[in-house]
């Protein structure tokens, strides 16, 4: 890699017409004075990193327990539940684009552009996601509590998350820079979601609330005094809800503080001489029309949708099709400590055969593992391989995303050399379709469940329940997978595209530097390209 990247350097210079160069210069006094690049520290690059930590601990909290809390510890019906799981997931889909059109027409302070937004929106985000976790004493309101608390968590958390994706451009004009950084950020963000898990799951597995045998069961407990009993052992669950939600609140505060202590936002060298960002519907339509995105996230949008399924019904899948009750949180740690750990096997992985094969390789290893979850009976030793496996593609499924968005950034940004500004548009609009698929899914598969026949905290299912869940889990996950690498073989930008790309925006950048940004030159440059 060193090697190709000297030699991409080098040629860089070459690329540029006489008439682009200073006057009294010549191309070879060019390459003499090469410009530095911006290295990262390596402390920069986790302070940049822990920033993603709140939207992936607080995230894997709600996507693996928010169902299950909802359904057997708030006892909201499964039909409200659904309504308040799809609805909040729409909403969270709908305030991405809607943060990204406000991040676009933000100006630049002395904190930078995106900065003010994760600083501000942090406090009242820990605020509404501790509410969210609270059983308030009004039992027919409590679907429009969890509904509002639900939607307002996921507006403030789009303020802090949306522009700390954005702050990939932003953190250095070097490709290799922003790659490894986006490494260490999907460790960490990976870390975060064993630390969400571990959180969540541990101390709410301590105080698992009673089941019901059968509907009947509440009412012969009533009157045996057994009914006092389930009602104190449901607090005392609830309180573990809390008391979970308080500690994952801390941490979100923590990482926020220090990834505005650590990082610096920069600005491009042609960007800080445009008079006004692009308006942002021109913005939308030249982003929307970008044929190398519309590829990518359509891709993306099934796999990803195939990983949420999974995500949120894995708690219900494990209690109640496979049995193991007082197992499922240490299943989902076992997940995520293997995702963490192979997330740098992947990044070398994509760094020496390319992020394509990387996508290939790593997506569709889930689905020989998701074909034994569906056929395996109660094994708990057969679950942890599975479970340990299945984090080797929960892996990729975090890094490759967000490691192949910025290479169509730079690929737009080549066909569109004076379009600044939208770099918001590609991360915000990315999530708002992942998320909307993800509310659509996750309200579909609570209404199945309705309609199958679920029992709040019944210790067993019908086989209606069970045999849904499986399909959930399993089945329809592995044709969302198999359908998204299919649309994937349309993506264009192999490694031999991302390196020209790569080239020719170091030319663009050098020649930005040289002549101050003149319009008349990178048109020229663009031209020449």
């Amino acid at each position: 890699m060193a090697k190709g990247e000297g030699s991409e350097s080098g040629s860089a210079a070459g690329l540029l017409s006489p008439s682009i160069l200073q006057a009294g210069e010549s191309p070879a006094q060019v390459k003499k004075e090469p410009k530095k690049k911006q290295q990262l520290s390596v402390c920069n690059k986790l302070c940049y990193a822990v920033g993603g930590a709140p939207y992936q601990v607080t995230g894997c909290a709600l996507g693996f327990f928010l169902q299950i809390y909802l359904l057997d510890v708030a006892l909201v019906d499964p039909f409200s539940a659904s309504i308040i799981l799809f609805v909040g997931r729409a909403w969270d889909a709908f305030t991405d684009p809607l943060v990204g059109f406000c991040i676009s027409k933000s100006s630049w302070t002395r904190l930078g552009r995106l900065m003010p937004w994760i600083i501000f929106s942090t406090p009242l985000a820990v605020v509404a996601y501790f509410l969210i976790w609270f059983v308030p004493d009004f039992p027919r309101g409590q679907a429009l509590w969890y509904l509002i608390f639900y939607c307002l968590f996921e507006t403030l958390v789009t303020c802090f998350h949306v522009p700390y994706s954005a702050l990939t451009m932003f953190i250095s004009t070097e490709q290799s820079e922003r790659d490894s950084a986006t490494a260490y950020r999907m460790t960490v963000e990976v870390l975060g979601t064993v630390l969400g898990t571990a959180i969540q799951g541990q101390i709410v597995g301590q105080a698992n609330a009673p089941c019901l045998q059968d509907p009947s069961d509440s009412a012969l407990a009533s009157e045996s005094g057994n009914h006092t009993h389930s009602i104190s052992s449901l607090r005392q669950t609830q309180n573990a809800y809390l008391l979970a939600a308080g500690v994952i609140a801390s941490i979100y505060v923590v990482c926020a503080v220090i990834l505005t202590l650590g990082v610096r936002e920069r600005r491009e060298p042609c960007e800080t001489q445009q008079a006004e960002p692009m308006p942002f519907f021109r913005g939308l339509r030249l982003v929307m029309s970008h044929g190398p995105y519309v590829k990518l996230i359509a891709a993306f949008l099934f796999t990803s949708l195939a990983f949420m399924l999974v995500e949120g019904n894995f708690a219900l899948f494990c209690t109640y099709t496979l049995g193991f009750r007082n197992e499922f949180q240490n299943l989902l740690l076992a997940i995520m400590l293997s995702a963490t750990f192979t997330i740098p096997l992947w990044q070398w992985f994509l760094t020496r055969f390319g992020k394509k094969s990387a996508m290939y390789i790593g997506i569709s290893s889930a689905v020989p593992f998701l074909i034994l979850v569906a056929l395996i009976e109660r094994n708990l030793i057969v679950t942890y391989v599975v479970a340990i496996a299945a984090g080797v593609s929960v892996a990729a499924a975090f890094l490759l995303p967000w490691s192949m968005l910025p290479d169509v950034i730079d690929d737009f940004h080549l066909k569109h050399p004076h379009s600044h500004g939208t770099e918001p548009i590609f991360f915000s609009f990315y999530v708002f379709f992942t998320k909307f698929a993800s509310g659509v899914s996750l309200g579909i598969s609570t209404l199945s469940l309705d309609f199958a026949g679920y029992r709040s905290r019944g210790c067993s299912q019908p086989a209606q329940v069970k045999f849904t869940l499986k399909m959930l889990v399993a089945l329809t996950p592995i044709a969302l997978i198999l359908l998204g690498l299919l649309l994937f073989k349309l993506y264009p930008i192999d490694e031999e595209k991302r390196r020209q790309n790569k080239k020719a925006l170091q030319a663009l950048r050098d020649e930005a530097s040289s002549s101050g940004c003149s319009d008349t030159d990178s048109t020229e440059l663009a031209s020449i390209l």
